[in-house]
């Protein structure tokens, strides 16, 4: 789906730049290239895409429905969405943007979110033929916990009150079904429509654009420089501690789920143990700083440390769990 951006990061920069993939700098610049390009597309195609829903559909009716009686089926609604997008950690944030803007209550979005980095149909593939449906299937019902969990939790102790300023007034619109001040949907043109979700996507852009660059940034030139060899080096041997040394060393990392499974090969052929393999990868997927800078735009700190925290937790205790199990999987 996405190898357009890979040709084209190939174009501009193993031809038009001259720079050999066999070196860092090439490397580092071809992922920035693409990861950029590719995001730039989705936030401008998914927050149209959303904005032209919201103001052609009757969101009140979807929000009910989430939001009431039925919030347990949200969260596993939210999760199961984020299983099903092919979208890294960074890409996913225009959906959640969206889905805020709805009216969505906090807790399910951030299912969506803290699903989506995790589980992809190419990840599921790649990981049912390295190591077996039992795993594969372990892994999907962990990283659908994972969101729903989280999601449960910030929803308990209300933590859109810790969302950015637009973001919560954008909640607050969305519950009160008026789409940031257009008419109501069904009193709207699709020319009125069009209109309505190309101010939304200009604005939100706007706003996230330059950290988009700095984020990828950070995470092309990680991704570029860390030496070769150094993981399995030093995380080896299996103890206890291996777990959450690991979750560290994946944070300043950057990668999505595609991208990492090789990585997660790599380790394991060379010896290190699957559930630090696993931390180590959900960590770099999910955990990210570029992430983190990205979702700065619509979170406060409290919320962002919280956030963060929770993950930290969760990728250790998964990675102990996987090592003392793997041997019966």
């Amino acid at each position: 789906m996405f190898e357009i951006f890979t040709r084209l990061a190939d174009w501009l920069v193993y031809h038009l730049a001259d720079l050999s993939a066999d070196t860092r700098m090439g490397q580092a610049l071809h992922f920035f290239v693409e990861d950029t390009v590719k995001i730039f597309v989705l936030l401008v195609v998914m927050i149209y895409l959303i904005a032209l829903l919201r103001a052609s559909l009757n969101v009140e009716r979807v929000r009910d429905f989430l939001a009431g009686k039925h919030r347990g089926a949200g969260y596993l609604m939210g999760a199961g969405f984020g299983a099903v997008t092919p979208f890294c950690s960074c890409s996913s944030i225009p959906v959640f943007l969206g889905f805020t803007s709805a009216g969505i209550p906090v807790g399910i979005t951030m299912a969506f979110l803290l699903t989506s980095p995790l589980i992809n149909e190419v990840a599921v593939l790649l990981l049912l033929s390295l190591l077996g449906w039992k795993f594969t299937v372990v892994y999907i019902l962990v990283g659908m916990t994972v969101g729903i969990a989280g999601g449960f939790f910030l929803d308990a102790i209300k933590a859109e009150r810790w969302l950015q300023s637009f973001a919560a007034k954008a909640l607050q619109q969305g519950r009160q079904n008026r789409p940031a001040g257009a008419a109501a949907a069904a009193t709207l043109s699709m020319a009125e429509r069009h209109q309505f979700a190309r101010d939304e996507t200009l604005e939100i852009f706007g706003r996230v654009w330059k950290w988009v660059i700095i984020g990828v940034g950070l995470g092309a030139a990680l991704h570029g420089f860390v030496p070769d060899g150094w993981i399995e080096t030093h995380l080896g041997d299996g103890q206890w501690w291996t777990v959450p040394a690991a979750v560290v060393v994946g944070i300043p990392l950057y990668s999505n789920a595609t991208g990492v499974i090789p990585v997660m090969e790599s380790l394991i052929t060379n010896g290190l143990p699957i559930g630090t393999t696993l931390a180590f990868c959900m960590s770099t997927v999910a955990a990210s700083f570029p992430e983190f800078i990205l979702l700065k735009q619509v979170m406060q700190w409290r919320l962002l440390a919280l956030l963060f925290v929770m993950l930290l937790c969760a990728f250790t205790l998964i990675g102990w769990i996987f090592n003392f199990l793997f041997p019966v999987l």
